[in-house]
């Protein structure tokens, strides 16, 4: 996946287009990321102990990688992502402006 933890995304498609987020956990098995303040879902917790009480949590579901394109720390736009050979390392490349991400 072109998408790492740590990137700054825009999401492309869905009922959060338009948003942007920090990517907070990518889950590459599946090719899903978790956005921070996107795709919010409830679930309603069962209180644990006697005398508790139940909770509604909010958290952020994953997100597919399609749906999400990464923000050019330049232009502040959605960009895809290249790769290329710098000093014998592989980098990433956004390619509208092609700066090293």
């Amino acid at each position: 996946m072109k998408i790492k933890r740590g990137d700054n995304v825009i999401i492309i498609s869905g009922k959060d287009k338009g948003k942007e987020g920090k990517v907070l956990r990518v889950l590459s098995s599946n090719k899903t990321a978790v956005v921070e303040g996107i795709n919010i879902k409830k679930k309603h917790q069962k209180p644990r102990r006697s005398g508790q009480k139940g909770q509604i949590i909010e958290f952020a579901a994953p997100i597919h990688a399609s749906n999400v394109m990464l923000v050019d720390p330049k232009t502040k736009k959605r960009t895809r992502i290249g790769f290329k050979i710098e000093n014998g390392k592989k980098v990433r490349v956004a390619k509208k402006s092609n700066t090293v991400i």
